[in-house]
């Protein structure tokens, strides 16, 4: 790939579902626009100011996104698929303020049994994102898994790769026009 991708999807992931939607999602995406997938702790410390769409999605950790105290807690209960120091809470709080304009949006993934349950990953990362002058322009999504190291139904992975069709269809308009497409993955 040459050049930064228009879209970029940052994502945290304890047991590999969260990752499986990120993945879901960037194949749709793509299938649109120029996307790059990056898990968190591997994500960039500025976002170019070509990229147009920035998605960030996490795993829903006591009503919220996940802290140092509830990703250690990840690590006893199971292996855990990445590091645990970093989630996109830390990383959303050291991004600067964006200076170019860039959309964003957020989703994230909770157990089916509480899936009525107050807070949401998803909400809260909007809402830091707003604070950085991201503009949100989506309401956050939020996709499903069995049981906290669980798996995930491919029904919610063919959900999540629609939303990320959709995502781009629906803000097209508003990012421009589009470069040519491309996938990529983590």
């Amino acid at each position: 790939m040459s050049g930064t991708p228009q879209a970029l999807i940052v994502y945290e992931s304890m047991f590999g579902n969260t990752w499986k939607v990120a993945a879901a999602i960037r194949d749709g995406l793509s299938t649109v626009m120029e996307t790059e997938l990056v898990r968190v702790d591997r994500a960039p410390a500025e976002i170019a100011p070509d990229v147009r769409l920035l998605v960030v999605g996490g795993p829903t950790h006591a009503f919220s996104m996940s802290r140092p105290s509830t990703r250690a807690d990840a690590f006893t209960r199971d292996d855990v698929v990445m590091p645990v120091d970093t989630g996109i809470r830390e990383w959303l709080g050291a991004l600067p303020d964006r200076t170019t304009a860039t959309i964003s949006a957020t989703f994230d993934t909770r157990i089916t049994r509480v899936r009525r349950l107050p807070g949401s990953a998803a909400r809260f990362a909007a809402k830091l994102l707003r604070r950085r002058d991201f503009r949100v322009m989506v309401p956050p999504a939020t996709f499903f898994v069995d049981d906290t190291t669980g798996s995930i139904e491919e029904h919610e992975l063919a959900r999540a790769q629609q939303w990320g069709v959709d995502l781009g269809r629906e803000l097209r308009p508003v990012l421009g026009p589009i470069r040519r497409r491309m996938r990529r993955s983590a």
